[in-house]
């Protein structure tokens, strides 16, 4: 006995309207734990987006004047590059400084309208032997008053701490939502024993009169995906409406200057919401699955 689509489709209509109220607590619970997950590495994307120019060991950038001559240009950059306490330098013309703004900025093309890449510095990333913050310090300080340089940024203990605090949250995060994956799938799972349990009469006509267990399972099966899905989906539709104070909780605060940029970009968005679609199929599914299997004999 093949499975048919439209009663696939009818029966788990009439499973989830039969057990609402389980469904409703299974659906919240995926979307809950979803959330959490997106959320998590949403804020990891930002924080590694907001910090890119200081990874690699890079401590302080030079910021020359948009407007920076040629030969005050490469005087800084040789007095960085014959300096001992200087470990390597990467320099960043405008054009580079524009690709890169546009790549934080890759949500705001307003912004990005707005800028060109004449007006916006050319500069040094620095990597130091030592990094102790003193000596740092007193190193971009020896730069700050040379012809063409505009201002020395540090990557201080501000970066750092963002960092460290951005993993933390991201590991409790996971462990939260890792947990309320569980209870999801076990949710998951009740409702389908649950649907089997009320039509258990049913069930035992349809195998006297020849289905197959395929048959039986199918419906069940489709009610676990159903679940899965809508779950994942309200946890991007959650996500979705988060992301604008997401990205503007830091370039706000005034103690965290250096972290204009923390974005997440529309790449790195669409592979976090496809991947909680896939895993809250995965959590339906595979809900559904052990029930059928435990429980198809009623």
């Amino acid at each position: 006995m093949q499975l048919k689509l439209d009663y696939a489709i009818r029966e788990t209509g009439a499973n989830l309207r039969r057990n609402v109220t389980i469904t409703i607590a299974s659906v919240l619970t995926v979307a809950v734990s979803l959330a959490l997950v997106g959320a998590s590495l949403m804020l990891g994307a930002a924080v590694r987006s907001a910090t890119a120019r200081w990874q690699g060991g890079i401590e302080f950038v030079v910021f020359l004047n948009p407007d920076a001559t040629q030969e005050q240009i490469d005087s800084v950059g040789r007095d960085l590059q014959d300096s001992p306490e200087v470990q390597s330098t990467t320099f960043v013309d405008q054009d580079a400084a524009y690709e890169e703004f546009k790549k934080l900025f890759s949500d705001s093309p307003e912004m990005v309208d707005t800028v060109s890449p004449d007006i916006l510095p050319p500069s040094f990333r620095v990597e130091p032997v030592n990094k102790d913050l003193e000596v740092v310090q007193s190193l971009g300080k020896q730069f700050e008053s040379k012809p063409g340089v505009r201002d020395v940024v540090f990557a201080t203990d501000t970066i750092r701490a963002i960092q460290h605090f951005s993993e933390s949250i991201t590991r409790i995060m996971i462990v939260v939502a890792v947990i309320l994956l569980g209870a999801a799938l076990l949710l998951v799972l009740n409702t389908i024993r649950m649907a089997m349990f009320a039509r258990r009469r049913e069930i035992e006509v349809m195998k006297l009169v020849g289905a197959t267990n395929a048959f039986i399972r199918g419906p069940f099966v489709l009610e676990g995906l159903v679940q899965g899905i809508t779950g994942a989906l309200v946890a991007v539709a959650v996500l979705l409406g988060f992301k604008p104070v997401f990205e503007g909780w830091l370039p706000e605060a005034q103690d965290f200057p250096m972290l204009a940029g923390f974005t997440v970009d529309t790449s790195e968005l669409v592979l976090i919401f496809a991947g909680l679609g896939v895993v809250g199929c995965l959590v339906g599914g595979i809900g559904a699955a052990i029930a059928v299997t435990r429980f198809l004999d009623v």
